[in-house]
């Protein structure tokens, strides 16, 4: 299953018309005709250093552990394929407020984009990853989000590197839109927002990294893929449950 949902997303502040603006001029036409599309400069300077303040923190505070891979790949070192390290923060938590601001920010994006990203009915998110690829090289291969309708529809990270080279420390996201031959790399530069398609149609990989490198990772739900995702593992819980009949 996809990671457990926040609470409903929060509609009751009044977005300002930048937002709005970034909103239907910048992030829904680009979805719509690139697959992905990221903003700079979100935040500020002065938000953006204390939401890394508080990420790094976590980081110092060994709150974060190394991130899970789906599946059961035997003879596979689990390092080679996902070498970040992370843990979830709803923002609520003490210490974690800038993170919190950051969040609904990114909620008030996405709830003004509304109903013109196709059919898409999004009204819950995921809790915060907070990734840090330590840099010694860490990366992760080429994967999707939500290659199996798990509900996840739209895919938003937030980066908070400073001085970030990539040509010295490498980390680009490289998404292959479409699964085509086309690449588009996205350097995971500080107070980037960036927000993409979690399906089948981005395929993406981080590259390895030689410096630490930060990011926030929230993903946004589909209500009724998420709803039909959820009845899938519940009856697949309940079968696994079932006694084994017995012949009389």
């Amino acid at each position: 299953m996809p990671p457990a949902a926040a609470p409903v997303m929060p509609l009751k502040h009044t977005p300002t018309a930048d937002l709005e603006k970034l909103a239907l001029e910048h992030i829904v036409p680009r979805l719509l005709s690139k697959g992905f599309c990221y903003l700079d400069n979100v935040l500020g300077e002065e938000v953006g250093e204390r939401v890394l303040e508080q990420v790094s923190q976590l980081h110092k505070e060994g709150a974060l552990k190394d991130g899970r891979l789906a599946g059961n790949l035997q003879g596979v070192s689990k390092s080679h394929l996902r070498g970040d390290k992370i843990t979830w923060v709803a923002g609520t938590e003490e210490g974690c407020e800038a993170i919190g601001l950051v969040l609904s920010v990114i909620d008030r994006l996405v709830v003004l984009c509304g109903n013109r990203l196709g059919n898409y009915y999004v009204k819950e998110r995921s809790k915060a990853m907070v990734a840090c690829y330590p840099g010694n090289g860490a990366g992760y291969v080429r994967h999707v989000d939500n290659p199996t309708g798990d509900g996840r529809c739209i895919t938003c990270i937030y980066y908070l590197n400073k001085d970030w080279n990539a040509k010295v420390h490498g980390g680009i996201l490289r998404i292959f839109p479409e699964g085509g031959p086309n690449v588009a790399d996205i350097e995971p530069l500080f107070d980037r927002l960036l927000f993409f398609w979690s399906d089948r149609r981005n395929p993406h990989e981080v590259q390895p990294s030689y410096a630490t490198r930060y990011a926030l990772t929230v993903w946004y739900f589909d209500a009724k893929e998420r709803a039909a995702a959820k009845q899938k593992f519940k009856r697949l819980i309940e079968s696994k449950e079932e006694p084994a009949t017995k012949d009389s």
